[in-house]
């Protein structure tokens, strides 16, 4: 086959073709295929470093568009492709007669591919010719001849689709493997914030009350050492204070509505009990005097509430 573009003019075609709009790669070498009318089609590897090299020389630049480069031609790049008029102009020329060749080139195959055939019929019609007559024969072998070149087009043709289809599909995957690692990202981003969120809300608090409630373990030491009655008196002082505070506020809890179901009316307000005292720690900080405090409260609070539904031992 002969050589397409001579030295150095399919970097000035290049510059050509992105003078007409910005183009990506691969819609580069679609669009050479088309100008070749399909006959001469250039591989990734062949035009992708000519179009860094352009790059690198400040002739043409990229932006990111969907995760491909879309290349564009600088006012450099420009420059040099009118500074070139002329011999594009000879390039033109050039790609027609290439185009031309390579026409010719084929025919020629597919004529001498037809010829051997067409003397291959010939010869297996002398070789039967005590079974059919010359004319009959003659008609199966232009009938297989013309057999022959349909299933040979049609080759061609599937085997062009073939290779659209298969670069399409490539195409495809890359893109949907990038957004498969987009949403596996954002989705362990989302998962760490809410870990992050939960441990700030009841980290410090939930490992105190955990200790001191399963057997009377130790805490960890506070800022501000305290003695031991200096932290039985603040828990009895917080006890009090929220048992004045309770007996004050007989509207507590009273904007949950009543939803008819009374196990469910029940939840609602113990989840609101338990979300005010862990807020109230949290802000205030806590002791395991307090929560030693705390603890008889709730079993006194334990005891009543059993004997009021009439479940007390």
């Amino acid at each position: 086959m002969p050589p397409v573009f001579a030295h150095g003019r399919l970097r000035l075609y290049l510059l050509k073709l992105l003078d007409e709009a910005p183009r990506h790669g691969y819609e580069v070498i679609r669009l050479l295929e088309e100008r070749f009318q399909g006959l001469y089609a250039p591989s990734a590897g062949t035009v992708y470093p000519r179009l860094a090299k352009l790059e690198a020389e400040g002739l043409v630049t990229h932006a990111t568009e969907g995760g491909r480069k879309v290349y564009s031609i600088t006012e450099a790049g420009r420059a040099e492709l009118a500074d070139r008029g002329g011999e594009l102009a000879d390039l033109e020329l050039e790609i027609r007669d290439s185009v031309t060749e390579l026409a010719a080139e084929i025919r020629s195959e597919v004529r001498g591919a037809a010829g051997d055939l067409r003397r291959e019929m010939r010869a297996a019609a002398s070789a039967s010719a005590t079974q059919v007559t010359e004319d009959e024969s003659w008609k199966v072998a232009k009938e297989e001849l013309r057999k022959a070149r349909h299933e040979w087009k049609e080759q061609a043709r599937r085997a062009k689709d073939e290779s659209r289809r298969a670069r399409e599909e490539a195409q495809q995957a890359r893109r949907q493997a990038k957004e498969a690692q987009d949403r596996a990202r954002e989705e362990v981003q989302r998962i760490a914030g809410q870990l992050q969120e939960q441990f700030a809300k009841s980290g410090g608090v939930l490992g105190s009350l955990a200790g001191a409630w399963l057997g009377g373990g130790t805490q960890t030491a506070p800022a501000e050492p305290r003695t031991a009655d200096a932290d039985a008196a603040a828990g009895t002082a917080a006890a009090n204070a929220a048992a004045a505070d309770a007996d004050q506020d007989p509207d507590w809890a009273a904007d949950l509505t009543p939803t008819g179901d009374a196990g469910r009316d029940l939840d609602r307000l113990l989840d609101r009990f338990r979300d005010e005292v862990r807020d109230a720690a949290r802000d205030r900080g806590v002791t395991a005097a307090q929560v030693a405090e705390a603890r008889r409260h709730l079993a006194a609070a334990r005891g009543r509430l059993e004997t009021a539904f009439g479940t007390g031992r």
